[in-house]
């Protein structure tokens, strides 16, 4: 089983999705193994989107997701990397699709109401750096002969 990173923005957290975001995840047969609510700091975002420092949005990137809390989790799952991903839609709601979490709430590209891991190494990345090993639950589900075989 693979983990993944699932971020809900500050956007996500005042429009009161945050139980949406989360039920989908788990009527989807994904297992909740790790969540905290926070105010990210400078250096933790930094961290996060090192791969965006010194684009021309960065910035203003930084700033929207210090402006409000976030609600991070870790999912566990059989693909659930790549599931989550189909499950949040493109970055860019207008091109998602309806049904996806940013097709269904999101509108603008700097609005997009959640972050997903895009590969597993960046979500063993992503993980560590929003949770400590202990703060992260190992623990089976008795759904698991439900949802695999």
């Amino acid at each position: 089983m693979e983990r993944t990173f699932i971020a809900v923005k500050p956007d996500g957290v005042q429009r009161g999705l945050v139980m949406e975001i989360m039920s989908r995840f788990e009527k989807r047969g994904f297992k909740l193994v790790g969540i905290k609510i926070l105010n990210a700091s400078e250096e933790l975002l930094t961290k996060h989107y090192e791969e965006h420092v010194g684009k021309p949005f960065f910035p203003k990137m930084v700033s929207f997701m210090r402006s409000g809390p976030i609600v991070a989790t870790v999912w566990e799952g059989k693909d659930v990397v790549n599931q989550g991903r189909a499950m949040l839609g493109k970055t860019n709601p207008t091109d998602s699709a309806p049904g996806t979490i940013r097709g269904d709430f999101g509108i603008d590209l700097g609005r997009n109401v959640c972050h997903g891991s895009d590969s597993v190494e960046s979500a063993n990345r992503e993980i560590k750096l929003w949770f400590k090993d202990e703060e992260l639950a190992n623990w089976e589900s008795n759904q698991t002969k439900w949802l695999y075989e």
